[in-house]
């Protein structure tokens, strides 16, 4: 038998007010209604939204959201696999950062400073030091060499755990697209790159769109920094670069 308005809110945990908005912009409209017009949904309407809150946890916007589930190629079951080892990542991730968190919380109790390997850990395999004397050698004489040493210089602890769960939110975002088949050039794509472009001015420096565009080819043009970021998802730096290179195009 169908629910309420009032029964799916409580189902889902959600409120009435975010299944009215779901409805008004199209994303969920319940499949049928009273004689007194009350919304009225069924168990498929139930998955529909289980799937958009899926979609919400892993940091898609709502118009985002509504474009892949309205193509007529999206497919739900390959859409929760997806979903689900992309969600399996993050706990593997989270329980490393807890323990990484765990170690750091007894070091500052302790009063001593954590070991090479306890930053190893919390970092998970990312060292602003790595490739230093390539940086300043190909970079170190730009602005952008300079204002990103110096913003970086002053990071502590917290800011590099931010700057580092932040990556890996659109890295996830970007796996997310590639698994559903979304092309880089779709404008869900796009608009990742877009705050890729973001996450780069926000802790690292100005990044014109030409820079941007340079950055994007040599994350294929360097096997080191493909092989890196393709750790995440075979063929996930050529995405990237498709995905900036998009965004670029539309500046």
């Amino acid at each position: 038998m169908p629910w309420t308005v009032g029964d799916a809110a409580r189902i889902a945990r959600v409120s009435v007010r975010t299944l009215h908005h779901y409805d008004e912009i199209g994303l969920l409209r319940p499949s049928g209604r009273t004689a007194a017009n009350y919304r009225l949904y069924t168990a498929s309407d139930l998955e529909r939204l289980h799937q958009i809150l899926l979609f919400r946890e892993l940091g898609f916007a709502l118009p985002d959201i509504r474009r892949l589930m309205l193509d007529p190629d999206f497919d739900r079951a390959e859409a929760l696999r997806a979903q689900r080892a992309l969600l399996v990542e993050r706990a593997r991730r989270t329980s490393m950062m807890l323990s990484a968190l765990d170690a750091a919380l007894a070091a500052t109790v302790g009063g001593t400073t954590m070991t090479q390997d306890e930053f190893k850990t919390l970092f998970e395999g990312f060292d602003p030091a790595q490739y230093e004397d390539e940086v300043k050698e190909r970079w170190g004489d730009t602005d952008a060499y300079r204002q990103s040493s110096e913003r970086t210089r002053r990071y502590t602890r917290d800011d590099w755990a931010r700057l580092k769960g932040e990556m890996e939110a659109i890295t996830a975002r970007y796996v997310a697209l590639m698994e559903a088949g979304v092309a880089p050039e779709a404008p869900e794509a796009v608009a990742v790159a877009a705050e890729h472009h973001a996450h780069l001015e926000r802790w690292f420096y100005d990044c014109p769109p030409e820079m941007f565009s340079n950055l994007g080819w040599m994350w294929v043009g360097d096997e080191r920094f493909t092989r890196n970021i393709d750790r995440a998802r075979a063929g996930l730096a050529a995405y990237q670069c498709a995905a900036v290179q998009a965004w670029v195009a539309r500046q």
